[in-house]
């Protein structure tokens, strides 16, 4: 079927329990919850969403045939020399569209270790090895477990208690990112102390002025 890649780079992760560490990230064009287009937005179910995915067109993106070429292209972004630590962030848009068994496999293959960034609406393939799932309201999460679950905030409808019953190793809240986001910030924060089975994520990539 091939891979729709919207971008592939090497920085730091800026976001939950992975922030500081080297990771290429994987962008995976399309999304189920938006188009990506500016004009789509206002019916868009994560309006809020701060991400360009739209097309193929950023750095290192293109349309991958085989998952093979996908890993090379994820390869090639992993600093030369160097073999161990190997972390792959697959993002997008919505990842799970398009990330399968083969991808996975053949990142393994390469010396990854494979991390997803998903909004829970679809089922994610075997083998991933750090799974993040970022709740949406309005749509119905089909993944109740996995590595860390980081729910933007405030979401209208989102109280984070209603996640709590799910199996998850680690619960954080990350402030919106919009005009408020200072006031979001203050609000997250209160919210973690309030309850301790929280954690607080920035997204420190901003902070620091990388991508």
């Amino acid at each position: 079927m091939g891979y729709a890649v919207k971008e592939i780079f090497y920085t730091l992760q800026g976001e939950g329990q992975h922030a500081g560490r080297p990771a290429v990230f994987c962008r995976f064009a399309l999304c189920n919850l938006w188009t990506g287009r500016e004009a789509d937005r206002a019916r868009a179910i994560c309006a809020f969403c701060d991400t360009d995915f739209l097309g193929t067109d950023g750095p290192d993106g293109g349309r991958f045939a085989t998952a093979e070429e996908l890993a090379d292209a994820v390869e090639a972004c992993w600093p030369a020399g160097f073999q161990d630590r190997r972390f792959v962030v697959c993002t997008g848009g919505e990842p799970l569209l398009q990330l399968d068994a083969a991808a996975v496999e053949s990142l393994h293959g390469r010396g990854f270790e494979v991390a997803v960034e998903t909004n829970g609406t679809r089922v994610p393939p075997q083998g991933i090895d750090w799974l993040c799932v970022s709740p949406k309201i309005g749509t119905e999460l089909v993944v109740s477990q996995g590595d860390e679950l980081k729910l933007v905030y405030p979401q209208e409808g989102g109280d984070p208690a209603q996640f709590e019953h799910l199996r998850f190793a680690s619960f954080r809240l990350q402030p919106m990112d919009c005009p408020d986001v200072e006031s979001h910030t203050r609000s997250a924060l209160e919210y973690c102390l309030a309850h301790p089975n929280w954690s607080l994520s920035l997204q420190t990539h901003k902070q620091l002025g990388i991508r």
